[in-house]
């Protein structure tokens, strides 16, 4: 069965929340650097609009992301990153806020993985209150 446009868009959205958090850049500064206005950005991460191809070429070209991951959710954020480890840390996430009853927005929820896989990355090893410091933070 075929995903709506809706769906598909905050699928999308929620994997460009994940990809400029971990670029470390503001949604303002992704917009100009896409040459989109920061309102047609912060549509697309919630999911509201498509992203242009033409954006899209550009953040490839710019930051290295993975068009097919980001569109699709399939390879990896950016060329040599684990993408195993990506789906783990997401899963892991995603069971801590179902058992907790916790809801976040999609790019709040892109923040904190964001932030794991960076800890992941740089070898810290996260605990959970880690976890627990990083959802009190975007529920502010």
């Amino acid at each position: 069965m075929p995903r709506e446009d809706a769906e598909l868009f905050a699928e999308i959205g929620a994997r460009l929340a994940i990809c400029r958090s971990e670029i470390g850049v503001s949604q303002a500064a992704m917009a100009e650097a896409i040459g989109v206005s920061h309102r047609a950005y912060h549509s697309y991460e919630k999911g509201k609009r498509g992203v242009p191809v033409e954006a899209l070429v550009k953040m490839q070209d710019k930051y290295e992301v993975d068009v097919a991951w980001l569109l699709l959710g399939t390879k990896s954020i950016r060329v040599g990153h684990d993408f195993e480890a990506l789906k783990d840390i997401e899963s892991s996430l995603d069971q801590h806020l179902n058992a907790e009853g916790i809801k976040i927005k999609s790019e709040k929820r892109g923040a904190i993985v964001a932030r794991w896989y960076q800890s992941h990355v740089e070898g810290r090893e996260v605990i959970d209150d880690d976890v627990h410091t990083w959802i009190e933070l975007v529920r502010e």
